[in-house]
Order: C-alpha cells, then structure tokens, then sequence
C-alpha cells in the first residue's frame, strides 16, 4: 500500500473520532473528497429535487468532478487533520 493510501485510511479512521461534530458544510465536503478518492468521477443518477440530502451530497461530489483520486486523498487527508 503507497503512503498515500496508508495515510488516507488513518485519516478515514480519525474523521469518526473528531473532538467536535464538523458543521454541515464540512460534512458535506469530507462525504465528497471520500466518495472522489474511493469511487473517482460521480456517475450516479442526479436524486429527486425532493430528496434534500441526496442532492446536496450528489452535488457536492460533482463538483470534485475530473479531480483526480490522489488529488481528493491528499485533500481529505488535510481537511481531516485541521479538524483534530
């Protein structure tokens, strides 16, 4: 496993043992830098405008859209460690 991927699985594990609850908007950006970093580009059918919190994850993880999975790793893994 690269140090790259090694160090994104630590982080994986820390994002559940965060000393506070990240705000929504947080949330929302460490849902997609995770989905980018472990699935690549977003392929999934765009939820109802009546599902709320699909279409804000959805969202959120389209605009990570051609940003490679390193990239979004390296992110995730910055995001994670300022929120400890």
């Amino acid at each position: 496993m690269s140090d790259l991927n090694a160090t994104f699985e630590e982080a994986v594990k820390n994002s559940t043992s965060l000393s506070e609850r990240p705000d929504n908007a947080t949330l929302l950006k460490i849902y997609a830098l995770y989905k980018q970093a472990t699935e690549g580009d977003n392929e999934a059918k765009k939820p109802s405008f009546t599902d709320m919190v699909g279409r804000a994850k959805w969202d959120a993880w389209e605009k990570l859209k051609d940003s490679s999975q390193d990239e979004a790793k390296q992110q995730y893994i910055d995001l994670i460690n300022s929120l400890r």
